[in-house]
């Protein structure tokens, strides 16, 4: 099985957890912070969904240069259909770009960088696993301390949840 088989499949299930918490957001809320320094509910469920998207500029070109274009503006969310739609958007990008990428394509290097300063520069491969899924499903761990502070009632995702105990 070609690797990107096992990539696909990985990016659909997380996508679908993502989607699943990103549909609890509240309504309303999109300003709160548990704290001065975090950021708002809107602008996190914003980055935790715009993620998935990332793995397509990842998979079709072999750098980002955030200097050669407009600035990208970080995704900002009022409401949960609006999170749902952005992974929803991502995944379907996602998959019209991935099938077929060949196992080559995966260990050659993609670059992360600003002009001259170079973030960093690794294997597609490890890119995908360490930059998109890894950091969204490290932001989605943080949207759900937010939803609890918020008296949301947390889906369970890899097991159970206290508030869905039978998933």
């Amino acid at each position: 099985m070609p690797m990107i088989d096992a990539l696909i499949a990985e990016m659909k299930h997380e996508a679908g957890l993502t989607r699943k918490l990103l549909e609890r957001l509240p309504s309303g809320k999109a300003d709160w912070k548990p704290h001065e320094k975090s950021m708002t509910l809107g602008r996190l469920a914003g980055h935790t969904a715009e993620m998935i998207g990332w793995g397509t500029t990842t998979i079709g070109t072999p750098e980002l240069d955030f200097s050669a274009g407009p600035p990208i503006q970080p995704a900002q969310v009022a409401t949960a259909e609006e999170a749902v739609a952005l992974v929803d958007q991502g995944l379907a990008e996602f998959l019209a770009t991935a099938p077929g990428t060949s196992d080559a394509a995966l260990f050659e290097d993609w670059t992360l960088r600003d002009g001259e300063q170079v973030y960093f520069s690794m294997p597609r491969i490890q890119c995908l696993r360490g930059f998109v899924l890894n950091h969204m499903v490290h932001h989605r761990g943080q949207l759900t301390v937010y939803l609890r502070l918020l008296e949301v009632p947390l889906p369970g995702l890899y097991g159970p949840s206290a508030d869905d105990p039978g998933m």
